[in-house]
Order: C-alpha cells, then structure tokens, then sequence
C-alpha cells in the first residue's frame, strides 16, 4: 500500500470514526512539450507522474460535503444547495460541484480526507490532480459513470467559471487518462488523444527550481488574452489554425508583444508534432532538440520563464547523457523536465543538483519520475484505458504544415 493510502485511511477512520468506502487516486503531470498550445487549440504532449493526491471518501445523505487536507490542515465545507464563492482551496471543490450540477448530475455529498506528494505550485499539476480527484469522488459516491473526457472538460469549465482561471484542458485531460509508460499526444481541439512511448533506455527527470507560482496572478490569463487577440488578427478561430508561413507573411504587421506570444504557440505546435513523430521512431537525440528549442521559445518569445529556470534547464542541457530539457508548467517557477539516459539518470539528477546550488543558492528536489496511470478509485478490481483517435492523423497534420 502507497504510505499517502495508508495516511489518508487512516486520518479518515480517526475523523469520522469508520473505513472509507473509496480510495481515489489522481496523479500530477509533467508536460514534455507543448506548453501554452492546449488554450489554443493545440497539441500537448504530457505524461501522467508516480506523484498524486489521494482520497478517502464515504458517502453522506445530507447533501454536504466535509473535505479535510491533511496538507493545508484545514477543512473545506459546504451544501450542495448553497454554494457560494468564498477563497481558499476549497473554492476547486465548490466550482467542480457547481459545473457537475449545471449539467444535470445528481450529486450526493461527502466525507473525505486529502493528501498530495505533488509538490504544490511547482508546475505539476497539482490542482489538476486535486480536481480529478474530486470529480472521481463525487462520481463515486453519487454512482455516476466515470467519463474522463468530459470531467476534464468540466473542470476546466470550473477553473473558468468559478475559480477564475483562463486555463486549457492539458492538466485535467492527461491526469484523468493518463496511461502507464508512455506520454499522451494530446489534440485540445477536439480532446482525442494517442499515447506515445518514451524512447527506450531514456527516463524523466523533474528538476523542481524550489521557487513558486500563482497562475491568477502570475500573468497567466494575459498570455491568453494576447493569444485570443492575435488568433484575431489572423482571422483564425485559434493560433492552431495558423500556419508558420501565414504567420511569417504577416508577422511585421503585428505589435511586438502579441507578435512574440504568437510565435511561440505557433512553432511550439509544431514541435510538438514533430516530438511525437521523434518518440514514436525512438530518437531521444531529435526529442531533445525539440525540447531545447521549447525552452528558448518560452523564456524569449513568452517569457514566463524565471531565472532559475532558465539556470537549471541551461545546466541540465549542458551533462553528458542528457538529450534536452525545458521549463514544464504555466511557468514563472516551478520545474524543469530532462530527458535523459535512464542509465545515467541518477548521476545526471545529482550533478545539475550541485551545480544549480551553487550557482542559485537554493536548493532543489530532484528525482526521476515514471509515467502512471490516470484517475481511479484504487479499490475498483478492472479499470479500462481507450485511446481516442488515431496517431497516424497527428503525423499526417505535420506532414501537411510542412508542405503548407
């Protein structure tokens, strides 16, 4: 048993005096490429992490919820009947109840005890994490089908609508259907997906820089307000539906910060393309490049990056056995991810840790990370994984920009 199951069993059964009924677990991410195209339309390519916020839930009939975090020490309450927005964590759980209930679900309350290894506001995902945990739980005890697609639509709606972030669906999408050993091609428009195996003898280290980010207040929402305006200029639905060539014919006519902002979604969709087709062939060496190029295109042309991110992912970049490594998450903190020789991995994770010290000052959590499995209730004796679409569309897309 996973010592976050055994904790959260056991927080649960000194609360509330009984075993629970569910044990829910929903893992973080980290993204290899595609950063800051899933609001746009675009192509991501995350996989899902062996870290994850854990859940103990029992049912309740009185149509409240009680949720502690053993993280925050602190309990979110609230009806079903009554939401009203307040702040504080509890705010994630609120807006996932509000958007389920706008779509006609019956919903039961619940107790619940919550804990998390995801290193909050690191870039992983640990919102995204908590909010598929929740959506599992109220599934659960409400005897709902799990639909993982549409939950991570859904509580993208709530990020929108409730908590006030203009976040995409990459978090949510690739926390609910994340698949063991591979990463997940993910198509935001219209959410199919293709999972994509690692290249063989490679490994994913997370570099976590130890300095932080808020997305509501970290400029987030005005990357996406830029991104909307030049999708405008365009005349395109989405930056995913202009091509580098119509975007270099009219590039000069663009004011320079929204002409940056574009030039970065733009070719980072392309890259990302390019990174499934270099993974599907086992070309960690092309992989690399590609994510190279993704941290240069979001420190100069986006500009979220922070000074230890750019530090840790220039020292990483720099070790033998390393094929790349970039900046993983909104941005302006948080980790870096390397893709590096599995043999070498430990040395490598070691080496940039020393290195990034000396040179910051700060001290970082290193560590190589699996690619896991999506949302479940832990106690469920099957569970099923799809793959929507097809990988040879994604390809086929690529080749077509290219020609275009």
């Amino acid at each position: 048993m996973h010592p976050l199951q055994q904790k959260v069993i056991k927080a649960f059964e000194r609360r509330f005096g009984t075993r629970p009924s569910h044990i829910i677990r929903a893992p973080g991410r980290v993204n290899l490429i595609g950063e800051h195209t899933d609001y746009n339309d675009g192509f991501v390519l995350p996989m899902a992490i062996d870290r994850a916020t854990w859940i103990a839930i029992s049912p309740r009939d009185d149509r409240q919820v009680q949720a502690h975090s053993l993280d925050f020490e602190e309990t979110a309450v609230f009806h079903l009947d009554h939401l009203k927005k307040e702040t504080g964590w509890g705010e994630y759980l609120k807006g996932l109840a509000y958007v389920l209930q706008q779509e006609g679900f019956q919903l039961s309350g619940w107790n619940g005890v919550l804990a998390t290894d995801i290193p909050i506001g690191a870039g992983l995902s640990s919102s995204a994490a908590l909010e598929m945990g929740v959506m599992r739980a109220f599934t659960a005890v409400s005897s709902l089908t799990w639909q993982p697609v549409r939950m991570a639509r859904l509580a993208q709606k709530a990020d929108n609508e409730w908590v006030g972030i203009q976040s995409g669906v990459m978090d949510q999408m690739i926390s609910a259907n994340g698949r063991a050993g591979h990463a997940l091609l993910i198509d935001c428009r219209d959410l199919s997906t293709c999972p994509i195996p690692l290249p063989e003898g490679t490994a994913v280290l997370i570099l976590d820089t130890m300095t932080r980010h808020s997305h509501a207040e970290s400029g987030y929402n005005e990357r996406r307000q830029s991104c909307e305006a030049a999708a405008a200029f365009f005349g395109a639905p989405a930056l995913r539906d202009v091509s580098w060539q119509h975007f270099l014919a009219r590039a000069a006519e663009m004011e320079p910060p929204m002409r940056r902002r574009a030039r970065h979604v733009i070719s980072e969709n392309e890259r990302a393309l390019h990174a499934a087709a270099a993974m599907q062939n086992g070309d960690a060496a092309a992989m690399g490049r590609l994510m190279n190029a993704s941290h240069a295109s979001l420190r100069h042309d986006f500009e979220v990056t922070n000074k230890p991110l750019d530090v840790m992912a220039g020292i990483a970049q720099a070790q033998p056995g390393c094929f790349g490594a970039r900046m993983t998450g909104g941005g302006f903190g948080g980790c870096a991810a390397a893709l590096v020789s599995a043999e070498q991995a430990d040395t490598i994770g070691a080496a940039v840790a020393r290195e990034y010290e000396t040179v910051t000052g700060l001290q970082p959590h290193i560590y190589v990370t699996q690619a896991g499995a999506g949302t479940a209730v832990i106690k469920s004796s099957r569970r099923r994984t799809t793959c929507f679409g097809n990988c040879s569309r994604f390809i086929y897309r690529m080749r077509e920009n290219e020609r275009e």
